[in-house]
């Protein structure tokens, strides 16, 4: 989990109860928001961060390894091959499968920060930019403010209403300007809790990093 000091509600990928088994969960020091929501890997001693804490996690029996931020699809291939569990790091490790799921049509992107969902963590998702429709929420103060911040800045207060009506709306203007729209996926591990919400509000199948986790427990 990045290091972060916002609540984190049940749906949120980095709540324990989120999952269909129990979870430990792991903090990155100094893994901040800005540290990993960029267009890029992390910093080289970063990403040593997070491979000792898979490790780690391995050691004391977990039968899978998770993330709270999609942008770590960019480091994907590299915990595949330090730990020797499944790894599913990004939601973005399911847009191969939603594809085929779902072959005609875009497919929108629901993200933290569209700014920063650029080519590179693309391209380590085996996305292309064509393919798909990119909204983000750093426009959205009520999600910028808690989660988007330096932790020391980070608002402790989640207003979960606000959030949701704002995302509604862009799925929804998303939809309005892209009928054929075939699904969206939810890169953010925050977006989860809206899931349910987005699909009622849109009609459209929607896709979080939750599903992805609970497939790989049941293939376990």
């Amino acid at each position: 989990m990045l290091d972060t000091r916002f609540k984190r509600p049940i749906g949120d990928a980095g709540n324990a109860a989120s999952y269909a088994i129990p979870a430990r969960i792991e903090v990155i020091a100094g893994a901040g928001s800005p540290d990993i929501v960029r267009n890029g890997r992390p910093l080289p001693g970063l990403v040593e961060a997070f491979k000792e804490k898979a490790r780690k996690l391995e050691r004391e029996g977990a039968c899978a390894l998770t993330s709270t931020c999609g942008f770590l699809a960019t480091i994907q291939k590299e915990m595949e091959e330090t730990v020797s569990i499944p790894v599913m790091l990004s939601a973005l490790c399911l847009y191969t499968d939603i594809r085929s799921k779902h072959p005609e049509g875009p497919i929108g992107i629901l993200t933290a920060s569209a700014r920063s969902l650029g080519a590179d963590v693309l391209k380590a998702a085996n996305i292309r930019p064509e393919d798909v429709i990119i909204r983000g929420m750093e426009d959205c103060p009520a999600f910028a403010t808690a989660i988007l911040g330096a932790k020391q800045e980070q608002s402790l207060k989640l207003d979960r209403t606000a959030i949701e009506a704002d995302i509604i709306c862009k799925a929804q203007d998303m939809l309005a300007h892209h009928p054929d729209l075939a699904a969206f996926l939810l890169e953010c591990g925050n977006l989860p809790p809206y899931q349910q919400t987005i699909g009622k509000a849109t009609g459209k199948p929607v896709y979080s990093i939750l599903d992805g986790v609970n497939a790989l427990i049941k293939g376990q």
